[in-house]
């Protein structure tokens, strides 16, 4: 495999307020790479800086060897699934696949409609052409937006917690389908997540946040990380257990004269 993204020193936050901190990661080509963490530890915030939403307080973030505001004036050479969807509520799920092909192409009406049938068709929606966002079930808006982000033909996938708020079964579905994109089409897939089932399912690699620290306490194969690792962070994390709180010394005996 071959670097695909390389992060150097990243520090982010806003104002004084500084959520990450002097952080370093690279993600290869093919992989599926997950950022985890507890809540609030900066995932999904993380995720604004990498896709150019955001630009950080120091530091450096290169897709393809492109840096910095490069990365959001010209075509994106990624697609991105938000945690809701983000589907355009007074559009038909097929005209909200088309809108992102008549914003960057020049392609003629009757090949828009290929593209986007032949994607709807990819994720399992080939009959929800014509229905609305509000139509469809979580599961199936969760695929329609990565069937969005897939119009363009990018090898780069950013996905925001797709598992979020679906049933087992939906979830389960969810994450073979993403596993399905990255070893049929050699899509490379960034994700946000916190939920292990899926972490274990389809991640080859990972990194992990702490809230505390402000810092990057963990990085490796999601199954190395909880059957070896020695911070007793990352082992509860992946083992589901509270970390225990650090016990007080006990206060002096108060001496009677």
């Amino acid at each position: 495999m071959s670097r695909l993204i390389k992060v150097s020193g990243l520090t982010l936050g806003w104002d004084e307020t500084v959520l990450l901190q002097d952080a370093s990661f690279e993600v290869e080509r093919g992989s599926v790479f997950v950022i985890l963490g507890g809540s609030g530890c900066g995932k999904s915030t993380l995720l604004r800086y990498l896709i150019g939403l955001d630009q950080p307080m120091s530091g450096t973030i290169a897709i393809e060897g492109v840096s910095g505001e490069q990365l959001g004036f010209s075509r994106p050479e990624f697609g991105v699934m938000f945690q809701s969807g983000a589907l355009l509520g007074s559009m038909t799920v097929g005209a909200n696949l088309a809108l992102q092909l008549t914003e960057w192409t020049q392609l003629p009406a009757e090949a828009v409609n290929v593209i986007v049938r032949a994607k709807l068709r990819l994720v399992g929606l080939q009959d929800a052409e014509d229905k609305l966002p509000s139509e469809l079930s979580g599961g199936m808006k969760k695929r329609a937006a990565i069937a969005r982000a897939m119009v363009l033909e990018p090898s780069l996938l950013f996905l925001d917690e797709p598992s979020a708020g679906l049933d087992p079964v939906s979830s389960f579905e969810l994450d073979a389908l993403i596993r399905s994109l990255n070893q049929a089409l050699g899509l490379t897939v960034v994700m946000v997540s916190h939920e292990l089932e899926s972490i274990f399912s389809i991640a080859d690699s990972c990194i992990m946040l702490d809230k505390a620290s402000k810092s990057i306490i963990a990085r490796g194969a999601p199954r190395t990380l909880r059957d070896s690792s020695a911070d007793p962070r990352v082992s509860a994390f992946f083992n589901r257990r509270a970390v225990a709180p650090p016990v007080a010394p006990p206060l002096p005996l108060e001496v009677k004269p």
